[in-house]
């Protein structure tokens, strides 16, 4: 079943063994992962995977594989791992929680505590409601144009636009106030890119002798979920004696089968909205601007013709995917292009390297705004399909739907940046300069 991961390199490939680089966050931030993906996905597209310092796992490279999994949801479930990390890690978490999960959000759960706990806010989330949050979501994108245009001619796009815009979508739809946004964003960049240098030097929760850390991490991650179980723990008991018409209450007042949501499950709730609510569509959104400059065509294109937002707004989702990989863990045997799936085994379903299936897209390296996205799994499949993607894709299109026409130029005023996670990453800084008409 194992190899040592020495699969035959492309012309000029001439890193490590792959089982270690498909880990390996740094390849993840040049994405040079995709050499690595793409090699797979030709070569071995289910490969029993060993990374130094990690439980083995199989590497899901195909998105029919990732399909087939993700639709097989008894046999192949999440809560005994969710994503990858280190076995330091896990222990260290375990140490802490009782389980190798920091939260009980809903992808760390299965049916039946995951279906109950999703359909207390799925109504919430869905296309009928949204559409009441039109105008305010139209208002914020204007907001924050605005205050691009105010900067003159040049800005960091992600640090000036594309965090804050999505966090002030989701603080006003939980009922957060802006005072407490700086705080928010601090304790996502913390969950989401613990091992980022950039972020570990910004992070008050350093730890001078690592004892509390995971082993490749500079943030102190239960402190951070502390921090979080305790605000959110005020707004709870607040929402509770003084019920208002916003996503935290609904979440407060909740109950599963007639009695009160759990208080681990409650905060676990709050935490996945406001942290992977927004950080993902500030990825996708400075993502997709930045290809956009790289290709000019493109950028004319959707200018010249907006009717293809919601297209380009799928291609853009499609090219970032920013979750790239959930694990599974087989609950039986189970067969898979001619290997067997043994219980109890791993499985990395790698949804960035889905996204770029050969098979699946006509030259999936291309960035294309007319592109009739009809498959991408970045919003995952089944029954832990992304409860917010609806409202993920209204935000970016009401943001270029608000930028696109009033920008005369815009080009790249210095190097991106992204992120240096292989869970969830993305931009984290795109200079850009530009012309407002």
């Amino acid at each position: 079943m194992a190899d040592d991961g020495a699969l035959t390199p492309f012309p000029g490939f001439k890193r490590g063994r792959i089982d270690d680089e498909i880990v390996n966050p740094e390849l993840y931030a040049s994405e040079e992962i995709h050499d690595v993906y793409t090699r797979l996905r030709r070569e071995d597209p289910l490969h029993w995977t060993q990374p130094e310092g990690f439980r083995p796992f199989w590497s899901v490279t195909k998105q029919a594989d990732i399909l087939e999994i993700e639709r097989q949801h008894p046999i192949f479930i999440n809560s005994a791992r969710t994503y990858l990390s280190p076995i330091a890690g896990e222990e260290w978490i375990k140490s802490m929680t009782g389980d190798t999960h920091l939260f009980r959000t809903l992808v760390d759960l299965d049916d039946p505590i995951h279906m109950k706990l999703r359909a207390l806010t799925q109504g919430w989330f869905m296309p009928p409601n949204l559409r009441k949050l039109e105008e305010r979501i139209a208002g914020l994108a204007k907001e924050h144009v605005d205050h691009m245009q105010s900067l003159g001619s040049e800005c960091d796009f992600v640090k000036e636009v594309a965090l804050w815009y999505p966090l002030r979508v989701i603080n006003s739809i939980l009922g957060i106030p802006r005072s407490d946004e700086k705080f928010i964003m601090k304790m996502t960049q913390e969950i989401f890119g613990p091992g980022d240098p950039d972020v570990a030097a910004e992070s008050s929760n350093v730890s001078e002798d690592g004892a509390s850390m995971t082993s490749d991490q500079g943030v102190d991650l239960l402190q951070t979920a502390q921090e979080l179980f305790a605000y959110f723990g005020a707004i709870t008991a607040d929402r509770r004696a003084n019920p208002k018409d916003d996503l935290s209450s609904i979440i407060a007042n909740g109950k599963i089968d007639g009695a009160p949501i759990g208080e681990r499950e409650a905060m676990s709730y709050y935490i996945i909205v406001a942290t992977a609510g927004h950080d993902t569509t500030s990825s996708t959104a400075s993502g997709g601007l930045l290809q956009l400059m790289r290709q000019p065509d493109q950028l004319m294109k959707l200018k010249n013709d907006l009717s293809l937002l919601p297209n380009a707004v799928e291609e853009m989702i499609r090219w970032v995917t920013p979750v790239k990989h959930f694990m599974r863990t087989a609950t039986k045997d189970y067969d898979l292009r001619g290997k067997t799936i043994r219980k109890g085994d791993g499985l990395a379903l790698f949804y960035w390297s889905g996204n770029r299936d050969e098979e699946v897209f006509d030259q999936p390296f291309e960035f294309r705004v007319d592109r009739d996205v009809k498959k991408q799994v970045a919003f995952g499949h089944g029954v832990h399909l992304c409860l917010g993607m609806h409202l993920a894709r209204m935000e970016i299109r009401a943001l270029f739907a608000e930028l696109l026409p009033r920008l005369k130029s815009i080009e790249l005023a210095g190097e991106p940046k992204n992120t240096r996670a292989n869970f969830v990453s993305g931009l984290k800084s795109l200079p850009v300069r530009f012309e407002f008409t």
